[in-house]
């Protein structure tokens, strides 16, 4: 399919999704498609090939969370939650659990002043994440190559794609959450059987269901937070 198709179908989902991004978004979300794609071949970031799908598999389905990161991004606010809001306008986020730079990357490309920490334990990937920063001159971009359990910091909102069951999730990152801030697991099925286990002193603000333009299969958001 033709690159102008491909820019039509990801303008398509970003409308759909109610979103508001940056005029030059839209290409630099497929050029760092193309990045993940070509560097695929040798560091293994996704198991998918066709381009036409990873708008949908990757870039939208990234996209569809900003709303809970940046609710002035989107054109109606998210749901509100059992607890009162304290989403930071422009929130620090870290990453974990990177690999290929998803959703991290398109969240950092649609909110330019958002400032993102991504983090691997592979370097390889590390290596790709720096140069996708480079290329793309997302200067709000940083990648550390580390085990998240070793990192310091403090963090406004913590994201994850498939990095791990929400109780690891939460154990291994605690110490890096700010006051007020929030985890935000990006999940397939709704994870009953995950929350019914996670620690202690663990809110559960929503479960939140996605729907992911050109994307069949189920997609929740978990929120989660420091109970007081």
């Amino acid at each position: 399919m033709p690159p102008h198709s491909d820019l039509a179908i990801l303008q398509d989902g970003i409308v759909a999704l109610g979103l508001t991004l940056p005029a030059d978004a839209p290409k630099k979300l497929l050029a760092y498609r193309d990045m993940l794609l070509k560097w695929n071949k040798t560091y293994n970031l996704t198991a998918l090939k066709d381009p036409t799908e990873a708008i949908a598999y990757h870039l939208l389905d990234s996209l569809a969370i900003l709303p809970w990161v940046c609710p002035q991004a989107a054109a109606a606010k998210p749901p509100e939650t059992e607890r009162s809001s304290v989403f930071c306008p422009l929130p620090s986020v870290l990453d974990v659990g990177s690999g290929g730079g998803l959703p991290a990357i398109p969240l950092a490309i649609a909110r330019p002043e958002l400032r993102v920490t991504l983090t691997d334990a592979v370097q390889k990937k590390t290596a790709f994440l720096r140069q996708v920063a480079i290329e793309l001159g997302l200067k709000n971009v940083t990648a550390r190559h580390a085990r998240v359990e070793t990192l310091q910091g403090c963090y406004d909102l913590i994201t994850s794609r498939a990095f791990a069951e929400l109780k690891n999730f939460v154990s291994l990152t605690r110490h890096l959450l700010a006051p007020g801030g929030r985890w935000l697991a990006m999940k397939g099925q709704h994870p009953a059987a995950e929350i019914a286990v996670l620690p202690a002193g663990i809110v559960v603000e929503a479960v939140q269901s996605l729907a992911v333009p050109g994307l069949a299969a189920e997609r929740h958001l978990v929120i989660l937070a420091e109970g007081n």
